[in-house]
């Protein structure tokens, strides 16, 4: 069953298709877990797998199970079709290489320090809209808080920040991605990618005559094994720094504020800052922000019962084993002091989530600032959409009211 195009996306299976379901993948879930826990899919030419014990697996075999895949960047001139080489889409010894050049600005010592600043980032989109007595966590709090927070870590100049999130939100969702064409999502993406790839060029060009204390300026002078990182695996790193860290983080917000919101008490059920701690990871668990990633078997294995070519596309719903009843009592239901919780949100193995810390504290503080700024909070009425894509969770927006 090798599967043909394995450097084109996943397609969205079936079951998923409709706004329901993706709002509510749940059920689904329980039924594979019942009846196909590792299945064949003929139309998306893949593997799925959906049991925590096998997602755990798979993800701790990058040997059998491969992220290698090509990614590009569209820009102009000597960008134009370049090759990234990221983390995400490498395999050890390589990827281990890569991961060493940042991984100390995000491990937990290293990203504590960032709480205050956080906070006052968060206090600052809270006043601009304090006054109307509704914010959209979406837009207001949840997209623009990690986008600053990462730009300014990479260190992209102040001025430059609101194109930064444009390029952001238009590569992961597109525009207006529910009102337009697949077509026109896709060239509006490879503009964005264009534009951000030609940009990153220029702004690595500067960092080389003018370092600065920013990540940038690490990567570019950063050596592995002897050698500097190439222009692509330079773009690559910063490309997966705005996109990953950003995608997730929004979606954790978001979808904490939606899970508190089911609560007897409410949203305000969590305000002590120690069940928040376990309140946010079992948000990560329950609404998990990505809910697959796909690998590639590079030998003929087995899975389970099943036989698996060398070539084929394999995906792992870690959103499913999430919600795995043999591993999880009661997976189904919202547990904010739930301990311990092994979830597999931000992945697991050599591929476990650079960003996982910083998105867990800036998830922390934006939910506490919030908690401190109003007396009370509640869901808005609206008819929720979600996000426009085949492996995230989360939805395009999310009105709240409150009261100071």
């Amino acid at each position: 069953m090798a599967t043909s195009g394995m450097s084109g996306p996943v397609a969205q299976p079936e079951a998923l298709s409709t706004r329901d379901a993706r709002l509510d993948p749940f059920p689904w879930y329980r039924e594979m877990h019942e009846e196909s826990p590792i299945r064949y899919d003929e139309d998306r030419e893949c593997w799925d797998v959906f049991r925590y014990d096998d997602v755990h697996d798979v993800l701790h075999d990058p040997e059998t199970f491969s992220s290698e895949r090509p990614l590009t960047a569209q820009g102009e001139g000597e960008t134009d079709g370049m090759a990234l080489e990221t983390m995400l889409n490498t395999d050890p010894p390589r990827h281990d290489e890569l991961r060493k050049v940042v991984d100390d600005p995000f491990k937990p010592g290293a990203v504590k320090h960032l709480a205050p600043h956080i906070r006052d980032i968060t206090n600052e989109y809270i006043d601009a809209v304090v006054d109307d007595g509704e914010l959209d966590v979406v837009a207001d709090l949840a997209t623009p808080l990690p986008v600053t927070v990462i730009a300014e870590l990479i260190g992209v100049p102040a001025d430059d920040r609101e194109q930064f999130k444009q390029w952001s939100d238009t590569i992961v969702e597109g525009p207006e991605a529910a009102t337009v064409s697949a077509e026109t999502v896709k060239e509006a993406q490879l503009q964005a990618q264009a534009e951000m790839a030609t940009y990153f060029t220029e702004l690595i060009e500067r960092r080389r005559e003018d370092p600065r204390d920013d990540l940038i300026s690490d990567v570019i002078h950063a050596e592995v094994e002897g050698t500097t990182l190439s222009e692509g695996e330079t773009l690559g790193f910063l490309a997966l720094l705005l996109i990953a860290g950003n995608i997730t983080t929004t979606n954790l917000i978001t979808n904490a504020i939606r899970c508190f919101a089911t609560l007897h008490d409410g949203i305000e059920s969590v305000r002590d800052i120690a069940s928040l701690e376990l309140a946010v990871e079992e948000v990560l668990r329950y609404q998990s922000p990505i809910q697959a990633v796909s690998r590639v078997a590079t030998t003929d294995t087995r899975l389970g019962e099943h036989s698996v070519e060398a070539g084929d596309r394999v995906v792992v719903w870690n959103g499913a084993a999430n919600h795995d009843g043999d591993k999880f009592d009661d997976p189904g239901t919202f547990v904010p002091d739930r301990s311990p919780n092994q979830h597999l949100a931000f992945g697991s193995g050599v591929h476990f989530c650079l960003g996982a810390h910083l998105a867990r504290l800036e998830a922390r503080v934006a939910l506490s600032t919030l908690f401190d700024r109003f007396e009370t909070m509640q869901l808005a009425e609206t008819e929720l959409q979600p996000v426009e894509s085949t492996f995230l969770y989360g939805v395009q927006r999310l009105p709240v009211q409150f009261s100071t």
